[in-house]
């Protein structure tokens, strides 16, 4: 199921070209204790979860330029941080980032990709559909054409803040992304709603 997630969110920002609109978040929360929480001058680790190596490394590098522009410097990729083949285990990875003295991950998973078919109200317009009896060889021997309709693909990804110090989970949203044009813009405008949201929930200054 990962693997096919990542395929599908790979295929989305390498070839999509839609109509595409900005994140919009779907459900957040917050940790009680949560509350005025700074990573100002600390370091944060940027971690896209993928098991697309290329993906999770551009994605995480432009994490962390985005974080840097909203005023978390010291953001690193956590790629840079962990090996390859010890990512995964969390036993494993925990030594590095507590070596690297990460204070805080702002962590990316894509949970779902959807898409969904819309049909324009020109299509039965089309003298195939004028008639039963020409509808009916047309529909058996058509089942349908690429250029007679519109694709659009829904990104659904769970955006998390962790405190690593304390080993708590500080915020978490899902939010939905329809065809967004790469990976870069994507990062950059979920980073860009995820500080809004966190900003008005007051969780960062």
């Amino acid at each position: 199921m990962r693997r096919l997630l990542t395929a599908a969110l790979a295929l989305v920002l390498s070839f999509y070209a839609a109509v595409s609109a900005a994140p919009r978040f779907t459900s957040t929360w917050k940790a009680p204790e949560a509350a005025g929480t700074s990573f100002a001058g600390r370091k944060v680790a940027a971690l896209v979860i993928s098991q697309d190596e290329n993906l999770r490394m551009s994605s995480e590098e432009a994490l962390v330029r985005e974080l840097a522009a909203v005023g978390v410097k010291d953001a690193v990729a956590a790629y840079r941080l962990v090996p390859r083949e010890e990512l995964q285990d969390a036993v494993k990875a925990k030594p590095w980032f507590e070596r690297a003295g990460v204070e805080g991950v702002v962590s990316l998973r894509l949970v779902r990709a959807e898409t969904e078919r819309n049909y324009p109200s020109t299509y039965w317009a089309a003298p195939a559909y004028s008639s039963f009896w020409g509808y009916y060889g047309y529909g058996w021997g058509v089942s349908y054409e690429f250029g007679s309709m519109r694709e659009d693909t829904t990104l659904v990804i769970e955006n998390l803040v962790f405190s690593v110090s304390k080993d708590k989970l500080l915020w978490a949203a899902v939010s939905e992304t329809t065809n967004p044009k790469n990976a870069g813009t994507l990062i950059k405008d979920l980073v860009k709603e995820t500080m809004k949201e966190m900003r008005k929930e007051k969780l960062i200054r």
